[in-house]
């Protein structure tokens, strides 16, 4: 496939190539599956559109969650999503930064991203409240996460 007919086949709001494959962090990982340049929209993942207090009872249900909470009210679950990004993990010293903006959850380049390179960002705060073990294996990796 040329990379017309794939750029044509993938959703508008997914700007470069993702691929998903087995990651050496945790489970699957989000991978580039072409260049990225520094500073560039990645990407973004869509969702069901849920309350924090829905968010948080899904939190406690599911052993690996994939919700972002956009506001004080609202959160996105992504755990039925077929965006690649979904899987992106965390890592200490990320490549890419999540942004939330006008409601949407949008991954942006912090340097260039190789093809083939496992895209990450910091996750910041979670709802493991440091107890769970930070896997990145990045240099000044905190530990937790």
């Amino acid at each position: 496939m040329t990379a017309e007919a794939t750029a044509a086949a993938r959703p508008a709001y997914q700007k470069f190539a993702v691929d998903v494959a087995a990651s050496a962090i945790d489970g699957q990982g989000a991978f580039a599956a072409e260049a990225i340049p520094a500073r560039l929209k990645i990407g973004e993942i869509r969702g069901e559109s849920i309350s924090v207090a829905e968010a948080r009872i899904r939190a406690t249900r599911s052993e690996r969650i994939m919700i972002v909470e956009l506001s004080s009210r609202r959160a996105i679950d992504f755990s039925r999503s077929a965006d690649p990004m979904r899987y992106t993990n965390h890592s200490c010293q990320p490549n890419a930064r999540l942004c939330i903006r006008q409601g949407r959850v949008e991954f942006y380049a912090l340097r260039a991203i190789a093809a083939g390179e496992e895209i990450t960002v910091n996750y910041g705060e979670t709802h493991h409240e440091g107890r769970l073990a930070c896997r990145c294996g990045a240099p000044g990796c905190v530990g937790r996460l």
